[in-house]
């Protein structure tokens, strides 16, 4: 079965890159600098950020469809980023080196059909089971620990 994991769409993002810190903080949005090799995943590049990079942490909705699932949460995107990542029938690292990661299964309507945990390295396991559901149209990533949104996952 095929599958494609892409980073989310760079253009929302690019014109919060040239505001001051003070202009992100009125909008709930805070500057980081990534300190570590793992640990600031941009949700554009499907990729943690190398230390030293400039990071937003903003809200994001990522679950937009109109039912109780409905949902946004806490991501980073890298300020660097300038085109979204795109993986067929591959797993970022971004993903196999998290500890646990939660997939959500949900019909074309947006409703959940169904989820499960895994560690990080067992991702692609899981992915081909839950679109086994033919009724699954497409799957979200989310980091276990945080809770964050990861990714989202389509057939292809």
């Amino acid at each position: 079965m095929a599958f494609t994991i892409s980073g989310l769409p760079v253009e929302p993002f690019q014109p919060l890159f040239r505001l001051s810190d003070a202009e992100l903080a009125q909008r709930q949005i805070v500057r980081m600098t990534a300190d570590a090799p793992v640990g600031f995943p941009c949700r554009i590049l499907l990729a943690d950020a190398t230390p030293g990079d400039s990071l937003l942490l903003l809200n994001h909705e990522h679950q937009s469809a109109p039912t109780p699932y409905r949902s946004q949460h806490a991501i980073f995107v890298n300020e660097a980023a300038t085109a979204p990542a795109r993986f067929v029938d591959e797993v970022p690292p971004v993903l196999t080196v998290r500890k646990a990661i939660s997939l959500r299964a949900f019909d074309a309507a947006g409703m959940m059909l169904d989820a499960d945990v895994v560690p990080g390295p067992e991702v692609e396991g899981l992915i081909l089971r839950l679109f086994e559901n033919t009724q699954a149209a497409y799957l979200h990533a989310h980091n276990a620990g945080r809770g964050c949104f990861a990714a989202r996952i389509d057939r292809s």
